[in-house]
């Protein structure tokens, strides 16, 4: 299912979110799905663990709001990705921009099934971003092929889906081509 959802259309990363999951599961998880990622030359990104990342030859790592960004760059080096999940903050993203990563999300934009948040950010947020910074900005949360227009409009440089990949109605490959026309506008 994913080699078939990758192959749909342009995908930049892949990002593995394993959450309450012991360290030999993610290392399976991860010795099973990155290859067939990285083979067609997307970058495999682990969340929140910077630390199994670097052991395990990822591309890069997705930390959460108030990791460290310093520990994770020591950890992965000069080539590896880090990008921080900002939330609707601007000087998280601003901090995190300054600090070298390599891009900043902000989000949840929509309610999503895989993070809770206290309130939805707007996406005056990402217009903002997208007018004042260089970093690239991703936008999260609970993204549809229905849904997504105003972040693209506002600028977004990427959309990260998860539900609006794997529970699409008409399976994962047909959102990844839905996506992508509506990126391609």
């Amino acid at each position: 299912m994913v080699e078939r959802a990758l192959d749909a259309g342009d995908v930049a990363a892949f990002q593995l979110r394993l959450v309450d999951v012991a360290d030999h599961q993610i290392r399976r998880a991860v010795e099973r799905l990155m290859p067939a990622v990285q083979v067609r030359d997307v970058a495999f990104l682990l969340d929140g663990r910077a630390d199994l990342a670097a052991e395990l030859g990822c591309d890069g790592v997705h930390l959460e709001d108030g990791a460290s960004y310093a520990k994770a760059r020591g950890l992965l080096g000069t080539g590896g990705m880090i990008g921080v999940s900002c939330g609707g903050s601007r000087h998280l993203a601003i901090e995190a921009a300054e600090a070298g990563a390599d891009y900043v999300s902000f989000g949840p934009f929509f309610k999503s099934s895989t993070k809770e948040a206290a309130a939805l950010v707007e996406p005056e947020i990402v217009q903002w971003w997208s007018q004042m910074m260089h970093a690239p900005c991703v936008a999260v949360g609970g993204l549809t092929p229905a849904n997504c227009r105003p972040l693209i409009e506002a600028g977004a440089d990427f959309l990260a889906v998860s539900a609006g990949v794997w529970k699409h109605k008409d399976g994962p490959a047909a959102a990844v081509k839905a996506f992508n026309a509506l990126l391609r506008g």
